[in-house]
């Protein structure tokens, strides 16, 4: 079958399953804990309610706060599509695409931030301006661990790159690159997503809170977008990082497939050990470990230049 027709499978997939991921993460942590919790499709459930309600806007807000969540949402669609599945290209993929993916989550980002503003709250401004700084720290590192990997494949697109990386890969020479770019992507990710140890989604802290107080004036369905969106983005950066924690090229879409699935499922059950086993870090404490993350991406990129 062609490689294109299962792009277009993990496409639907990514927009079918993005909210389980998270349910998955909350059963393993539910399971640590000891506890039953809750279904693993209660994501969904909660989205249905949400859109089910009405929305209520205060009078400071304009049309920044409403147009937020469907700019965000839009933007994590469109990095969607530009990132693979392992083996499975991405269903549009160009020399340099890696770098306009980066620049639609950075786009959604900057929305969310611009909607908190908007509201004219002290503590969606707190928690905009935190994120902003923790933006700044962690796209770097992103972006720097991308270029790493684009010059030790010789190859400039995101599908590419990943295409390149095949079982054997951590027992050459490009080895050591690619696990210090997969410890970079490991925190670029659990930052991006307000995971434990940087942020805690399951917060009501206004003052330790990061991106759930930028969403705190958001109801209904705008804030089953802005949901909706963030489970995206759990799905895109996941993609990034399960294909270089599960480097297995077959040339079998079917089995490309698979073993991308499994990625992500292995991921979000890291997350929720991740999540039971760790404290969040204090606040000034997650500059240090950005900055960290962003040295370790600055030595894969020399040794990939090596």
């Amino acid at each position: 079958m062609n490689m294109r027709v299962f792009s277009i499978v993990h496409l639907v997939l990514a927009l079918a399953l993005a909210p389980g991921l998270l349910g998955l993460v909350n059963r393993v942590k539910a399971l640590a804990a000891g506890r039953r919790g809750r279904p693993l499709l209660q994501g969904y459930r909660d989205l249905g309610k949400l859109l089910g309600r009405g929305a209520v806007y205060s009078r400071t807000a304009g049309w920044v706060f409403r147009a937020g969540p469907l700019v965000g949402l839009a933007a994590a669609a469109g990095a969607l599509l530009l990132v693979p599945l392992g083996g499975i290209p991405a269903l549009l993929s160009f020399s340099g695409d890696w770098l306009l993916m980066a620049y639609l989550l950075g786009l959604m980002r900057f929305f969310t931030i611009l909607a908190a503003f908007d509201t004219g709250s002290s503590f969606e401004g707190m928690g905009a301006s935190r994120e902003a700084l923790f933006s700044a720290l962690a796209e770097p590192a992103l972006l720097v661990g991308l270029t790493a990997l684009a010059v030790r494949t010789g190859a400039f697109s995101l599908s590419g790159i990943y295409g390149r990386l095949g079982p054997g890969v951590f027992l050459t020479a490009s080895g050591p690159v690619v696990l210090l770019i997969l410890a970079v992507f490991l925190v670029v990710f659990l930052a991006e997503n307000a995971r434990i140890p940087v942020d805690d989604p399951n917060t009501h802290l206004e003052l330790t809170m990061i991106h759930e107080v930028m969403v705190l004036d958001h109801g209904g369905p705008d804030l089953a977008v802005i949901q909706y969106a963030a489970a995206l983005k759990f799905w895109i950066l996941g993609a990034l990082l399960a294909g270089l924690l599960v480097p297995v090229r077959s040339g079998s879409g079917l089995l490309e497939l698979a073993f991308g699935l499994l990625g992500l499922g292995v991921l979000a059950v890291m997350v929720g050990a991740v999540e039971s086993g760790l404290a969040r870090l204090r606040l000034v404490r997650v500059p240090q470990l950005l900055v960290g993350a962003g040295v370790l991406a600055l030595l894969g990129a020399i040794l990939a230049l090596r």
